[in-house]
Parts: structure tokens; C-alpha cells; sequence
């Protein structure tokens, strides 16, 4: 019998999370060498986004332990949505002290918000058919 899973674009959520953990890598890289910071925090990005990927991947790679490393992934998702909420320290000054810092802040809270709400789906939609 075929297991049924929950997909966006015809992935599995596991494959989206790769992505989306490769996406951050690559972005605070990025966001680093255009802005030209020297401060760590503009790779925090690229951290979660490699626990992400990490992550992710041992989902993807054993199944018998999908549901614990999916769980720690969703939970990542989480921080970087609550990284996101900076974003609205700085609303008064927005875009014009740390341009890119808040340009990262917002990209971490769409992104991170709409991680976690595909990640709960799948979480719903695996034990309604279970």
C-alpha cells in the first residue's frame, strides 16, 4: 500500500525544507557581500538555514525518524520567524538605518510564517491519514 503524503508543487515537505535551508544559506551569504558587513549577524540566515538543511535532510534520508527531524525542522522555522519579528523594533526607521538587516528581517518573517504553515498542514494532513 502507497503512503499518502502531503506535497506543495508536487514535493514532499521534506524536499521543500532542503530548499527552503539551501535558500538561507545562499541569502545571508549574499546579503553579506552586497552590504558589505563585517558582522556575524548578517549570516544568521545561513546558520538556521544550514540546521535547516541538515535537518531536513536526515528527514529525507530516514524515514523511520522523519517525524523527530521534521519536528526539529518546523521548530527552526519557528526561531527564523521570530528572528523575523525584529523587523518590527525597528518599524519608525524602516529601510533607513540597516537597509539590508531589515530587508533580511522581513524576507526571515514571510518565509519563516509561510514554512510553518506548510509544515503544520503536513503534520495535519499525515495524522488524518495515518
Amino acid at each position: 500500500m502507497e503512503k499518502i503524503e502531503y506535497t506543495l508543487f508536487g514535493k514532499k515537505l521534506e524536499k521543500i525544507a532542503i530548499a527552503y535551508g539551501l535558500f538561507l544559506i545562499l541569502w545571508g551569504i549574499i546579503i553579506t557581500f552586497i552590504s558589505g558587513s563585517n558582522s556575524f549577524t548578517s549570516l544568521i540566515p545561513s546558520f538556521l538555514g544550514l540546521l535547516v538543511f541538515i535537518f531536513s535532510y536526515l528527514a529525507a534520508k530516514f524515514s523511520e525518524k522523519k517525524m523527530l527531524f521534521m519536528h526539529i525542522v518546523v521548530s527552526l522555522g519557528f526561531i527564523i520567524f521570530i528572528g523575523g519579528l525584529r523587523v518590527m523594533s525597528n518599524i519608525g526607521n524602516l529601510f533607513e538605518d540597516k537597509f539590508w538587516a531589515d530587508i533580511s528581517q522581513i524576507m526571515m518573517l514571510v518565509t519563516g510564517g509561510l514554512f510553518i504553515y506548510h509544515c503544520v498542514k503536513s503534520f495535519i494532513f499525515a495524522r488524518k491519514n495515518k
